[in-house]
């Protein structure tokens, strides 16, 4: 009986250490939220930080970037006329691949 309890436990552990660590949806909330956390973790943390407030080891944080920077930036590696950037480099390649995601992107990194 005891050896089952402790392997019962020891699976409930890694359950919740594998859904901390992919980050599973917040109960209630926005799946387009989740969408777009998993989209960053995917793509985005190689050059921001995992936390978008923070400064990553190329990009910037990013916290709050509204739809219109994402969309210049993934799509055309530019930022929208007359919007002052937080670092003057032009480094970030266009990332084509997250058009779908940019609604999603902007959404999550609203909520940090």
């Amino acid at each position: 009986m005891r050896l089952f309890s402790i392997r019962a436990f020891s699976l409930g552990a890694v359950v919740l250490l594998v859904g901390m660590a992919t980050g599973c949806p917040q109960k209630n909330e926005d799946p387009a939220v989740t969408r777009g956390k998993q989209a960053y973790m995917g793509t985005c943390i190689a050059c921001h930080n995992m936390n978008p407030a923070l400064d990553g080891s190329v990009g910037p944080a990013i916290q709050g970037a509204s739809k219109e920077v994402l969309e210049a930036k993934i799509m055309r590696g530019e930022y929208p006329a007359g919007y002052k950037a937080k670092r003057e480099t032009k480094i970030m390649p266009p990332q084509p691949q997250l058009a779908a995601n940019i609604d999603d992107l902007a959404a999550f990194l609203a909520t940090k």
